[in-house]
């Protein structure tokens, strides 16, 4: 249901509005999102375009879930975790009755264009509305995945990989007092930016991901080495759609896989496969961590806060300049935006560079 408003809130947008547009943030949560909900809303009225509040992602315009978004409601959330206009992964385009409700509620709200805040499947519906003529997007890149195309950071990445390192951090302590390998698992979809961020910046002693696929000679080398050299413990980072091969390429480890509205998605499981390969592989006593959702949860650090900021006063000022079609981007330090249709369908993979770098510290 949409959060109550007071009779004043609940009014029609002012006249003074020239633009109404639409707001929703859509897939999985992630730290950031309210802090660049708050700066479209800001930048949109001072810019004289009234906002719409769209609840639970794209769900939210098929079902009438939409409200006005008063100013004073973007007040005071730019350092809270989640969204306060909850999101959805749901596809619009899955039934022409959904589509036809999306239709009427654009047109009943008088909305011009939407914003969307979400990750490559988010991104990929709104390319398709604008596309296929329903209604014009902007989007903002959000994913603690970091995979969206023609951005070099996404709003939520910085976060989690915080989370992830201080996991890590933590974990070592633990794991020499035991004498264990300890395998942490950590989010990722279809690439190890988070893997190889927080491992390389926790000192993991190994990372596995989809970018690298190694085999089992390859990691169990890597720990018997580093057992012969003393050291009684190891961490090993591994994201979820990591996949180990044996020496004649097949693969024995791999993440369960399912699907929903929005494609394939991960289940938790290959940490535990990886952590039985290492047992069988060296006998090394060996645990499991899964981090989670945890990853996604918590404040915003002070990069995420002011990158949303950022990719959030730009949307609005596309919009106001009839700018559609576009996704807010940084390039080498610099806000700028680029066409939507460019970005989508393409997943950005793990610089080569950042793994060679982490592989210098393996074993």
């Amino acid at each position: 249901m949409t959060p109550s408003l007071s009779i004043e809130e609940s009014r029609p947008l002012a006249a003074e509005f020239f633009k109404k547009i639409g707001l929703l943030t859509g897939g999985g949560d992630c730290p950031g999102l309210n802090a660049a909900i708050r700066a479209v809303v800001r930048r949109a009225h001072q810019l004289g375009i009234g906002v719409f509040a769209v609840y639970e992602g794209f769900k939210g315009l098929v079902e009438g879930n939409v409200a006005p978004f008063p100013l004073r409601q973007a007040s005071g959330i730019l350092h809270v975790g989640g969204t306060i206009l909850r999101s959805s992964r749901f596809n619009p385009f899955k039934s022409k009755e959904n589509l036809q409700a999306l239709r009427q509620e654009v047109k009943k709200r008088g909305l011009q264009g939407l914003v969307v805040i979400g990750g490559e499947g988010s991104l990929r519906l709104a390319c398709d509305l604008t596309r296929k003529k329903i209604v014009r997007c902007i989007g903002i890149p959000k994913t603690i995945d970091n995979d969206v195309y023609g951005t070099d950071v996404t709003i939520g990445f910085q976060t989690a990989v915080n989370t992830a390192t201080e996991a890590v951090d933590k974990l070592h302590t633990t794991a020499e007092s035991h004498n264990v390998v300890m395998v942490v698992e950590v989010m990722g979809r279809h690439t190890g930016w988070i893997a190889a961020s927080a491992g390389l910046a926790g000192g993991a002693d190994l990372i596995l991901m989809p970018e690298k696929r190694l085999n089992e000679e390859s990691i169990r080398r890597i720990i018997l080495n580093r057992h012969a050299r003393g050291k009684k413990f190891s961490i090993v980072v591994v994201a979820e759609d990591a996949r180990v091969v044996n020496n004649r390429g097949r693969v024995v480890v791999s993440m369960p896989t399912s699907r929903d509205d929005y494609g394939p998605i991960k289940s938790s499981g290959v940490g535990e496969g990886v952590a039985r390969l290492i047992r069988r592989l060296t006998g090394f006593e060996t645990r499991v961590v899964v981090l989670g959702h945890v990853q996604r949860g918590g404040s915003p650090t002070p990069e995420d806060r002011i990158l949303a900021t950022r990719f959030g006063v730009l949307a609005a000022e596309l919009a106001a300049k009839n700018k559609w079609n576009r996704m807010t981007a940084i390039r080498n330090g610099k806000i700028l935006s680029v066409p939507l249709n460019t970005v989508t369908g393409r997943i950005k993979k793990v610089d080569p560079g950042l793994y060679r770098l982490a592989n210098y510290f393996f074993g």
